[in-house]
């Protein structure tokens, strides 16, 4: 499972920083992934010990790289593979900006699976309102 060369957006999109392999290359040539503080395109190396610096919706999370892989894995075996060195303030300012942004959905109980329509209504209510996927998803 370890390799000596690993492509940055495949490395990112393996220990699941990104969602797919496009949005991560799509984030390298936006000028958002940074390598030792160089920006990288897609294609670029990474290597054990650098430092990967990620920047989503105004936020900047560092992180350093553990052990390289070339396939998507499980959260709980991408975990070792980097160390996240994101600064305290950083963190800090994510964690106020998400916390308490959308509440836990309910359903009456008994009113079964939701319809097409209704279904859609929700979803159109959600993207109004707030959308949490986006905030993973490029600008």
């Amino acid at each position: 499972m370890a390799d000596t060369k690993v492509r940055i957006d495949k490395w990112l999109w393996s220990v699941r920083l990104y969602k797919s392999r496009t949005l991560a290359a799509d984030a390298c040539k936006s000028g958002k992934i940074r390598i030792n503080q160089i920006l990288v395109k897609a294609s670029s190396v990474v290597n054990i010990g650098d430092l990967v610096e990620l920047k989503r919706k105004g936020f900047t999370f560092t992180f350093k790289v553990e052990k390289l892989i070339k396939t998507r894995v499980s959260a709980v075996l991408a975990a070792p593979c980097y160390n996240n060195l994101t600064p305290e303030e950083e963190l800090n300012k994510y964690k106020n900006w998400f916390v308490g942004k959308a509440g836990t959905e309910f359903r009456e109980k008994g009113l079964g699976r939701p319809t097409k329509r209704e279904r859609r209504e929700i979803d159109d209510f959600k993207t109004d309102s707030f959308d949490l996927a986006d905030f993973w998803e490029e600008e």
